[in-house]
C-alpha cells in the first residue's frame, strides 16, 4: 500500500478532497471532480492559450458569425468569443455537467452506500450503524466523483468547442485551440479554413441557444428526463465492490467506468423522452449544418469536404460519446441528422430562409419524429402558424365563438 509515493499523495489529496465537501452540497463533490479532471488534461499536456492562437480562434468566431447574417434570419449569438484551454473548458462547463450528472450520481452514491455498508441489516442495526453509514456513502460520492472528474477529463481532450455533443455547456461561444489542432489531424485543409468552418458551427449554435428561449430548458429537461428513468445495477455493483482492491486506484476506476452498471427501465415515459432527444438532437444539428453550408457556399473551398468529416464523426461517434455514457447512462447521438438536414433545405426552398426559421418559434411548429419519416406531407402542410392561438386559454377561445 505505502510502495507508490506518488499514488498515496495522490489517495491522501482526494481523501482530503472528499472530507472537504461541505454537508448538504449534493452527491457528488464537485470540487474534488473538477480537480481530477484538470489534473487529467494536464498529464497529457494543457499549455495555456498563446496570445496568437486567442487572436486566430476570436478572428474566426468573429468572421463566421459575420457570415451567418446571409444564411439566417436569427441574430448574432456570439457578444464574446474566448479561447479556451481544456481546464479552462472543464471549469466553464462543470455547472451544466451538474444539472446532468446529478441524479445519475445521486443513485450510484445511494446505492454503493447500501452495498458498502451492508443494506441488508436489521433497522436496529442500521440505526446503530448511522455515522458509519453516513461516512459510507460520503465515500460512494467520492468513488462517483472520481469517476466523473476522469470522464470529464477524457471529454476535454476530445471537444472542439462548447456544443460538439449538441447540448448547450455554455452561454459563450469558444474553440479550443488543442480541440482544433486534434480535429485537423490527418486533413489536408488549410488550418483557417478549417478553424473558419469550425467557428461557424460554433456561431451557428449559439445563435439557437441564444436566441430560441425555450430550446436549452427542451434539450436538458429531455436528458434529466431520461436520468430519471436510469437504474444502477445493484447485483452488478455490489459484486464489483465486494472483489474491489481499495489499494489498487486503477481496479476502482475500471470497476466503475463504461456505464455498464447503469441501466435504462424500458418504460413508455422513458422511450417517450428519448424519442424526444434524439428527434429534438437531429433538427439542431440538421438545421445547423443547412445554414453552415449555406453561408460556407463560394466562400470556403474546403467546406463539403469538412462537413463530411464532421457528421461522420457525429455519426460514428467516439471517446467522446462513450464518455457521455458513463456520465449520463445516454449514447447522445443525433441518429437522423442526415433526414433532418434534408427537411431544413427543402423547407428553405419552399418557404424561404425566413419561414424556415420561424419554426423556431415555438417547439409545437417543429417537424416531429413522423414528420423526418415523411417530410413532403409536412413542408406541403400549413405553412402559416399564428403562435398566439397555442397560447390562447380556453375562455378566450369560448369568448371568441
Amino acid at each position: 500500500m505505502f510502495g507508490n509515493p506518488e499514488q498515496m499523495a495522490q489517495a491522501m489529496r482526494q481523501f482530503a478532497d472528499m472530507l472537504s465537501a461541505p454537508q448538504g452540497s449534493g452527491p457528488v463533490n464537485w470540487d474534488m471532480a473538477k480537480n481530477i479532471a484538470r489534473h487529467a488534461v494536464v498529464a497529457e499536456g494543457d499549455p495555456s492559450v498563446m496570445e496568437g492562437e486567442r487572436r486566430q480562434i476570436v478572428e474566426a468566431l468573429s468572421l463566421a458569425d459575420l457570415w451567418l447574417n446571409e444564411a439566417t434570419t436569427l441574430p448574432s449569438g456570439v457578444s464574446n468569443p474566448q479561447a479556451w484551454s481544456r481546464s479552462e473548458w472543464i471549469e466553464n462547463t462543470v455547472p451544466v455537467w451538474r444539472t446532468l450528472c446529478e441524479p445519475i450520481a445521486a443513485r450510484m452514491v445511494e446505492t454503493m452506500g447500501g452495498a458498502l455498508g451492508g443494506a441488508g441489516l436489521p433497522p436496529e442495526a442500521q440505526q446503530m450503524a448511522g455515522p458509519l453509514m453516513g461516512m459510507l456513502k460520503q465515500m460512494g460520492g467520492m468513488m462517483v466523483g472520481q469517476q466523473i472528474g476522469q470522464a470529464l477529463g477524457s471529454l476535454a481532450r476530445e471537444v472542439i468547442g462548447t456544443t460538439d455533443i449538441g447540448l448547450p455547456l455554455s452561454d459563450t461561444a469558444a474553440l479550443l485551440p488543442g480541440g482544433v489542432a486534434s480535429f485537423s489531424k490527418g486533413l489536408e485543409h488549410p488550418a483557417d479554413e478549417i478553424r473558419l468552418y469550425l467557428g461557424l458551427r460554433e456561431a451557428a449554435h449559439h445563435r439557437l441557444f441564444q436566441h430560441v428561449p425555450w430550446l436549452r430548458a427542451n434539450l436538458l429537461g429531455a436528458v434529466e428526463e431520461y436520468a430519471r428513468g436510469i437504474t444502477v445495477d445493484t447485483s452488478a455493483l455490489e459484486e464489483q465492490i465486494r472483489d474491489l482492491d481499495i489499494n489498487n486506484p486503477e481496479a476502482i476506476q475500471e470497476a466503475l467506468s463504461g456505464g455498464a452498471l447503469l441501466k435504462p427501465e424500458e418504460t413508455e415515459r422513458q422511450k417517450a423522452a428519448l424519442a424526444r432527444l434524439e428527434t429534438m438532437l437531429a433538427l439542431v444539428e440538421g438545421w445547423v449544418a443547412t445554414v453552415v453550408d449555406d453561408a460556407a457556399e463560394g466562400k470556403l473551398p474546403s467546406a463539403v469536404a469538412l462537413a463530411e468529416t464532421v457528421r461522420r464523426r457525429r455519426a460514428t461517434g467516439g471517446p467522446a460519446e462513450l464518455t457521455f455514457g458513463t456520465l449520463v447512462g445516454l449514447e447522445l447521438r443525433p441518429r437522423r441528422l442526415r433526414e433532418a438536414a434534408a427537411l431544413w433545405r427543402a423547407l428553405k426552398d419552399a418557404r424561404g430562409v425566413e419561414g424556415r426559421d420561424a419554426l423556431w418559434g415555438h417547439p409545437d411548429l417543429l417537424p416531429t419524429a413522423d414528420d423526418l419519416d415523411d417530410p413532403q406531407a409536412f413542408i406541403l402542410g400549413e405553412t402559416a402558424w399564428d403562435i398566439s392561438t397555442l397560447e390562447a386559454k380556453p375562455d378566450d377561445e369560448d369568448e371568441a365563438n
